[in-house]
């Protein structure tokens, strides 16, 4: 069959015939520009991680936002199939949750058979080519999914995916989708010649779906190493005729060498024999890009290649379009590869104040089908639910005890408590773990929960808590405790007496897992380095960052047994942290850690979300630390417990900068 007509298959002297006849020049790629006969220019786009941001509008904050919104990126689209010879469009996976749309539609809306989710009737305007599956998929049952999938015009491939158990052999899995499909295109070469062309495409998803999703898929499904598949089947995508083949991997790039269900594997998938182009996600990062990539071996984060093979990662919520362009070459009846660019465009850019300018606008017909959704939700999230006696916000939320992680942990614990008071259990001290969730970082300066005193509405809660987790409880040691906390304080550089103004956050390290444990109290002595890194291996083994540990006042017992409520995605290993996996799990909740928050919200009536300071920083001599945060947070550093700071003046890209004096 021939590419989409929407992919405007157009030779050189055609394309530019038009061009001269039209108002607008639109630039042809120097692939599609030179290509002879015999040579033409495949252009290959993925959106990833949309996480149904169709609308570009954030829903927590109740206001439109430039930066995100797959109307955006399909503004975009048009303009870059027409700097094409031919082009094909491919989506990563995490389309399905993270935001409130995707709530509203699973947990109020609901989809039945033959209902179109939101994110596929935009989706299947654009022509999409083929997708595969990201980790959030699976976030609202299987069921969920299925019916979800079923309105998609395009197919969907997951080669590590399969029912019930493993087989021994890769290719004897039962799996739920195909592995992988062969898109039979026809393809305009330089000369204006039709040729046919097959190009596989192959699906992968992080296998640690079974921990953050076991509820949904224990004893239903099981996961493969993504190497492991892709080595098993590639070599049959050959064997079926494919000229060229390209994975769609749900998994970032990390360079510390192969391990055995590697969540970001991409950089190791790039090196199975027979991949051509890797397409990879999850990180929420860009790729080719800054250089968050550098030091990677076999990672050109310039050129945009792993393992010398083109690569992309297009960023989040449609804030850029993934681009290979493929110069191909007649081989034979097939077609190789013989130069290649990479490519991660943007929907905005910064001017020279750093403002936010956005470069395309909505594309109406992605806007039209969603619309009525859209307005659904809106009215969803402005629902009230109770009244805050003083304002939430997480500004602080990476240095000082904050009120935006303390209302999800007292309803954590509320709930717990109720949970448990009649069991096995009832006599267990109880204990709340919860992290910061919209703290800065790679989200930017607006980043951050804030919430006034008064009415709290769904969005708020939505906004204090981000993902649909289900709250569950582990019983622990004092010892664990105590590592756990240590894992979480690897967010922190070291900072040695007498060194002033050095950078305070580990960029690295997530706010999502920067738990802070409530019912106990303790400090974080910074001047040492940390004991465990980012997979939760013991990195320092004489270090010590967790000083003064207490419980009831008195030094924590290391054997004493605590229930420490948390949710789904921690207690079933999430992050890596030391001896926290789903063995300790001894109560699982269903209900998500949101509706939780709603419930406690809803039976106080009014909450009062101020922050106990039951952690801070050790004293460090002379030392001085900066950290950013967003300018908003100004209106709040004198109400900040626990640590001394001052504003320390603008940082980059919007944040403000303030000194922690230690």
């Amino acid at each position: 069959m021939p590419f989409r007509r929407e992919t405007r298959l157009v030779s050189r002297r055609s394309f530019l015939g038009g061009a001269a006849a039209s108002t607008t020049l639109v630039l042809l790629h120097p692939f599609a520009a030179r290509a002879n006969a015999g040579q033409a220019h495949l252009r290959i786009m993925e959106t990833t991680d949309i996480h149904v941001h169709v609308f570009p509008y954030d829903y927590y904050a109740d206001k439109p936002n430039d930066t995100l919104g797959l109307a955006r990126t399909a503004s975009i689209i048009d303009a870059i199939r027409a700097e094409a010879g031919n082009s094909l469009l491919v989506d990563n996976g995490d389309f399905l949750q993270g935001n409130p749309m995707g709530d509203f539609i699973a947990h109020e809306r609901g989809m039945k058979a033959g209902d179109i989710h939101p994110v596929i009737a935009a989706m299947n305007v654009l022509g999409y080519d083929c997708g595969t599956l990201g980790n959030h998929e699976f976030n609202y049952g299987l069921d969920f999914m299925f019916n979800t999938l079923n309105g998609a015009k395009h197919p969907y491939v997951c080669a590590n995916l399969a029912k019930g158990q493993l087989a021994s052999d890769p290719k004897r899995d039962d799996l739920f989708f195909r592995p992988y499909t062969i898109l039979d295109r026809e393809i305009v070469d330089g000369a204006g010649e039709k040729s046919p062309i097959r190009v596989g495409v192959i699906g992968f998803v992080p296998p640690q779906i079974m921990l953050w999703d076991s509820g949904h898929l224990e004893g239903k499904a099981a996961t493969r190493d993504i190497v492991e598949a892709a080595e098993a089947w590639v070599p049959a995508m050959k064997e079926e005729g494919a000229d060229i083949v390209i994975a769609l991997a749900h998994s970032g790039i990390e360079g510390k060498g192969r391990s055995e269900r590697m969540e970001n594997a991409a950089l190791y998938l790039a090196g199975v024999e027979g991949i051509d182009a890797v397409f990879t996600g999850h990180q929420h990062l860009v790729f080719p890009g800054p250089t968050s990539w550098d030091g990677i071996d076999g990672a050109d984060p310039v050129k945009g290649t792993l393992m010398g093979k083109p690569a992309v990662m297009a960023g989040f919520w449609g804030s850029h379009l993934g681009l290979i362009d493929l110069l191909i070459e007649k081989d034979g009846s097939g077609w190789k590869i013989v130069d290649f660019t990479t490519e991660a465009r943007p929907i905005y850019h910064r001017d020279e104040n750093r403002a936010i300018v956005a470069d395309v606008g909505d594309k109406p017909d992605v806007i039209a089908p969603v619309q009525a959704d859209h307005e659904a939700t809106l009215a969803y999230v402005r629902r009230a639910v109770g009244k805050t006696s003083a304002p939430l916000y997480s500004y602080f939320a990476l240095v000082a005890d904050d009120p935006s992680v303390q209302i999800v942990s007292n309803a954590q614990t509320w709930y717990i408590r109720d949970m448990l008071k009649d069991g096995p259990y009832k006599d267990y001290p109880i204990l709340s773990a919860a992290a910061p969730f919209k703290a800065g970082g790679r989200g930017g300066a607006d980043y951050y929960t804030d919430v006034p005193a008064g009415d709290i509405a769904i969005k708020n809660v939505a906004d204090l808590y981000l993902y649909p987790n289900t709250v569950q409880a582990v019983l622990v040691t004092g010892a664990q405790v105590k590592n756990w906390l240590e894992a979480s304080a690897g967010m922190f550089n070291q900072v040695s007496p007498g060194e002033r103004d050095v950078p305070l956050l580990n960029p690295g390290f997530p706010s999502y897992n920067y738990d802070v444990i409530d019912g106990v109290t303790y400090k974080i002595d910074l001047s040492q380095p940390a004991r465990f890194d980012g997979d939760g291996e013991l990195a320092n083994p004489d270090a010590h960052r967790i000083v003064d540990l207490r419980f009831e006042g008195e030094p924590i017992d290391p054997e004493q047994k605590f229930i420490v409520a948390t949710n789904n995605y921690r207690a079933g290993g999430g992050g890596k942290f030391p001896e926290i996996a789903a063995d300790k799990v001894i109560f699982a909740a269903p209900d998500t850690n949101r509706d939780v928050i709603v419930r406690y919200i809803l039976a106080e009536g009014t909450i009062n979300p101020s922050a106990d300071a039951n952690w801070s920083f050790a004293p460090v001599k002379d030392a001085t630390a900066l950290f950013e945060t967003g300018p908003k947070g100004r209106t709040y550093a004198a109400e900040v417990k626990g640590v001394t700071i001052e504003d320390a003046g603008d940082g980059e890209n919007g944040f403000a900068t303030f000194r922690l004096i230690l």
